[in-house]
């Protein structure tokens, strides 16, 4: 197995999700999760994120890792309904270097 660079990875799941996006909801899990809608991807999130803490409070590493790999595929699945890109979210995390957490949260 080659080990790719994490952005390498990330852009290569989005990927992915975008060609899934199209195929038939029988067929891939990616389009039957977009077919029925934003509130089924939110629900999956919202599972995915109490497997993580549950996971990072047992303080069992592998289950996090996994935990944490699964809710990063699920918001990457969001991301493709909504047409977020990963660029997007780059922008935005590259906007926020230039202050304190602090003083984006109080821009908010």
């Amino acid at each position: 197995m080659t080990t790719q660079l994490p952005a390498n990875t990330f852009d290569r799941v989005y990927d992915v999700i975008l060609e899934r996006k199209q195929s038939s909801p029988e067929t891939s899990y990616v389009a039957y999760l977009m077919d029925n809608g934003t509130d089924l991807i939110l629900k999956k999130i919202c599972e995915e994120s109490a497997e993580v803490v549950i996971a990072a409070k047992n303080e069992n590493r592998k289950e996090q890792i996994h935990e944490i790999a699964d809710l990063w595929f699920h918001l990457l699945v969001l991301m493709g309904h909504q047409e977020i890109t990963l660029t997007d979210i780059s922008m935005e995390l590259e906007r926020r270097f230039d202050q304190s957490g602090l003083e984006e949260k109080a821009n908010r």
